[in-house]
């Protein structure tokens, strides 16, 4: 077994779980190294305490499941097959406690899995998978790396596409045909473009309007690429623009960089949030910073933790999150400056490299 499977055995004992069955496909591939999308076929992980795994994949991903899985045994089911028989004797006749992912496990499944599956009683591993993949493995900072330099390399190319008169839609469909492009699997999340007043809207959503002179415009974008997300927001100003705006820039760049210095082992996530904050209230614009500082990143664009100012919850070394404070004065504009961070022995390096300085676009 791979180290992430051996880890997940070892937990199963102080948990008292007889088995687990993994069944989103995102944590198969964590665990596993096969990627698949089963769409409404059976896919499941069956671990049992002391035992050898086993796959259970759709006969069609065959193939695919023996070529990459670090799991040798793999069962396959076809379209006619019944696969909660097969999990059923897979089980064998008599179960204790079975983990399950409730988050993911509709109840229609449930119904099913419990018949199938003779347990005592279901606990969540939700949990425990979440305590797994917030510290990244060597492996998984590398293919975050090389998401993160893909789109950066989208958004280099992208900015030769902005002139006056295109508009925040157009961008898009140009940044996301660069991502396929550029060898991504695709955007990690739905592309944001917003210019002028929109980018007073922390999730705006790009439209028709057309890119003028004096406008800020505002790019927050990601990637798939390896199974790991990418997520970058930076923010320009396009020709001459009001004075306001550029001390709104400077406010948010000073509060990005004492965010990423507030990030090393040992303190909270919290206080992430509290340095970025602190910069941006004594700035004077603390009622227009409306969300948290961060989020988690890796297999998921948002994952754990969550990076808000009560997170009491202690940072570690392998921990990758963002790190994205935002000023947005309705009628104005907004400004949002966000990096990748990853948690390291010695404080915290990030992962996105993309300039911050204060830049204008000539049309």
């Amino acid at each position: 077994m791979n180290e992430a499977l051996n880890r997940l055995e070892r937990e199963m004992a102080p948990e008292g779980l007889d088995a687990l069955l993994i069944t989103d496909p995102k944590h198969v591939y964590y665990l596993t190294g096969f990627a698949s999308n089963p769409h409404e076929r059976f896919l499941g992980l069956l671990l049992g305490r002391g035992e050898e795994p086993v796959l259970i994949v759709p006969a069609l991903d065959a193939e695919s499941a023996h070529a990459s899985s670090t799991v040798s045994k793999i069962v396959t089911h076809s379209d006619t097959d019944d696969p909660y028989s097969l999990l059923k004797n897979q089980l064998g006749p008599k179960l204790g406690k079975l983990g399950i992912e409730k988050e993911h496990v509709s109840v229609a499944r449930f119904e099913l899995l419990s018949k199938a599956a003779p347990a005592d009683s279901f606990a969540d591993i939700g949990p425990l998978l979440r305590r797994m993949r917030a510290i990244k493995s060597p492996g998984e900072i590398e293919r975050m790396e090389h998401a993160a330099q893909l789109v950066e390399e989208v958004l280099r190319q992208g900015l030769a596409h902005v002139k006056e008169g295109v508009s925040e839609i157009e961008l898009v469909a140009e940044l996301e045909y660069l991502m396929k492009k550029l060898g991504a699997s695709g955007p990690s999340f739905d592309t944001m473009v917003l210019s002028g007043p929109n980018t007073a809207l922390p999730h705006g959503v790009p439209g028709r309007r057309l890119i003028a002179p004096g406008d800020l415009l505002m790019f927050d974008l990601g990637v798939f690429a390896d199974g790991y997300a990418s997520d970058i927001t930076r923010t320009f100003a396009v020709g001459e623009t009001d004075t306001e705006l550029v001390r709104i820039y400077d406010t948010v760049l000073a509060a990005n960089e004492a965010g990423i210095a507030a990030a090393k082992a040992g303190a909270s996530y919290g206080s992430v949030d509290q340095a970025a904050r602190a910069v941006i209230e004594e700035a004077g614009y603390g009622p227009y910073f409306v969300h948290r500082v961060g989020h988690g990143l890796g297999m998921d664009t948002h994952e754990y933790p969550s990076l808000h100012g009560l997170n009491g919850d202690i940072m570690e070394s392998g921990n990758v999150f963002t790190v994205e404070p935002g000023i947005y004065v309705p009628g104005l504009g907004g400004v949002r400056i966000e990096d990748e961070v990853l948690v390291t022995e010695d404080g915290a390096r990030t992962l996105t490299s993309f300039p911050k300085s204060w830049t204008v676009l000539e049309l």
